[in-house]
């Protein structure tokens, strides 16, 4: 009888833990399918059609989004400071922690301590300070400031998680691969980077999807229409659409989807990443 009460008590609470669950899901989904319908609407029907499904499916929002509001050179370059920014993180941030887990030189707690207290600063207060730096430099409003300041925003988090792999990475490889005659640079290359690459996917992840979403310092930095990114187009894209919900939404949809499918594919990485600094090799 206690045995039958604590299965039954077992499955009742395991209802009510997936039962809210599925309820904080759908209520964090709505919106996104809120926007994806709307943007196959009409401007006409948007407030009309209570369907979840509209009646008639409306395809030339998109192409009126890509080709009237730019969204094919905004797309561009999103991909372009993307790609360029993470793999400017991951070398940099790869080779700082390499250097602060396996090297010894002077000063290195006291720089690595100043890397760590960097992340305690809000991003919006450095910003500031990134700008006037660009401007004496003269790199305002050129894809090279805004990539050098993006891999600066990404660098703290990265070089922590990375160093925290490192350091439980096994002497016995590092030995081995001293007595193959591997270098320093070539530990790095051939022994550190292959037993990081679940905690690399992780830092691939969140960065793409910080220089993705990232619109602050794209406002602040690039003010030509041919170098924004897609975040920054899409608010002067709002601006000029602000009552064709159509074709704004169109655009969000177009804007959200690519990087929804790359967390998608890589979302496994994402805790086997973060846990997998426990053991190593």
């Amino acid at each position: 009888m206690k045995a039958n009460r604590y299965v039954l008590w077992g499955m009742t609470k395991s209802t009510l833990i997936h039962v809210f669950l599925m309820s904080v899901a759908l209520t964090c989904l709505f919106p996104l399918f809120w926007m994806i319908r709307c943007a196959f609407m009409t401007n006409e029907t948007v407030f009309i059609d209570q369907g979840l499904i509209p009646h008639d499916l409306n395809f030339g929002n998109f192409a009126l989004a890509w080709t009237k509001g730019n969204f094919a050179v905004y797309f561009f370059n999103s991909v372009i400071y993307t790609v360029c920014v993470v793999a400017g993180i991951v070398l940099i941030a790869s080779l700082a922690a390499f250097s602060f887990s396996r090297l010894k030189f002077p000063g290195k707690n006291i720089i690595f301590y100043m890397f760590v207290a960097a992340m305690m600063i809000p991003l919006p207060g450095s910003f500031v300070a990134l700008f006037v730096m660009m401007n004496k430099l003269h790199l305002v409003n050129t894809r090279f400031g805004y990539i050098l300041c993006m891999i600066n925003v990404g660098l703290s988090m990265s070089i922590l998680l990375l160093k925290t792999f490192f350091d439980r990475m096994p002497h016995d490889l590092e030995d081995a691969a001293r007595i193959d005659g591997c270098s320093k640079i070539g530990i790095w290359w051939n022994v550190a980077l292959p037993l990081a690459r679940p905690a690399i996917a992780v830092i691939v992840i969140f960065n793409s999807l910080n220089v993705w979403n990232e619109y602050i310092l794209a406002f602040l930095l690039l003010g030509d229409s041919k170098l924004m990114p897609l975040q920054r187009g899409l608010m002067v894209f709002q601006g000029a659409n602000s009552t064709d919900y159509p074709v704004l939404m169109a655009g969000l949809t177009m804007a959200a989807i690519p990087i929804i499918v790359v967390y998608l594919l890589m979302q496994k990485h994402i805790v086997k990443g973060l846990s997998s600094g426990a053991v190593v090799g």
